[in-house]
């Protein structure tokens, strides 16, 4: 009874280990950029989106928040919400829309 304990307690820590290890490689290969999404660069995309704005550094900020999440901006300076629906979607508390 105590080895079949035992072999039940062993095999159990060993398929831990194993999907420790898979989730260990996944996160390694995502930071390498084998991963299937791939982050844009979302300085550079919230520099064009808010280069009109007359408050650009809010503009900035809010729209940094909005593509970490979304991975998306939209192209252009304002309008094109089409392209990116989590982008358009989001709203603050007040139920405003959040990213510019």
């Amino acid at each position: 009874m105590a080895i079949s304990r035992a072999l039940i307690a062993s095999l159990l820590i060993s398929v831990l280990v194993f999907y420790l290890v898979q989730a260990d490689e996944m996160m390694n290969s995502y930071g390498t950029g084998r991963s299937l999404l791939q982050k844009i660069d979302c300085g550079a995309a919230c520099t064009a989106r808010c280069r009109l704005s007359s408050r650009p550094n809010l503009c900035k900020r809010a729209c940094g928040t909005c593509c970490a999440r979304c991975n998306c901006v939209p192209p252009g300076t304002s309008g094109n919400e089409d392209v990116c629906p989590c982008y358009a979607n989001m709203t603050t508390h007040g139920g405003r829309r959040k990213c510019p």
